[in-house]
């Protein structure tokens, strides 16, 4: 069963996150660290909660994985990527792992 990870970046009194930083080397030790092991990668960068609403997150990533054991090798390869955050926010991400179902 597919594996997804989805990383989220959210909005707070004073957070900073640079744009151009996380598409254009963040994202690239993505695909360096979990390339051999991702099925799919992508970023999106919010705009809005809704009508009206300011968006709660600067930036969600979702990145997806063929099975369990594909997640769990690109995990054993996480610390650049993780280690790479703060050249990018000052904000510490939430994380949500869970199987595709749909």
């Amino acid at each position: 069963m597919s594996m997804s990870m989805q990383v989220l970046y959210p909005v707070s009194e004073g957070s900073t996150f640079d744009f151009d930083y996380y598409a254009n080397v963040h994202m690239a030790l993505v695909q360096e660290h979990f390339g051999p092991h991702m099925r799919s990668a992508q970023a999106v960068r919010g705009v809005a909660g809704g009508p009206g609403k300011p968006a709660g997150y600067h930036a969600v990533a979702t990145i997806v994985f063929s099975d369990k054991e594909a997640f769990d090798a690109a995990m054993a390869n996480a610390g650049p990527v993780v280690g790479d955050i703060p050249n990018f926010t000052n904000v510490r991400p939430e994380t949500l792992i869970g199987t595709v179902i749909a």
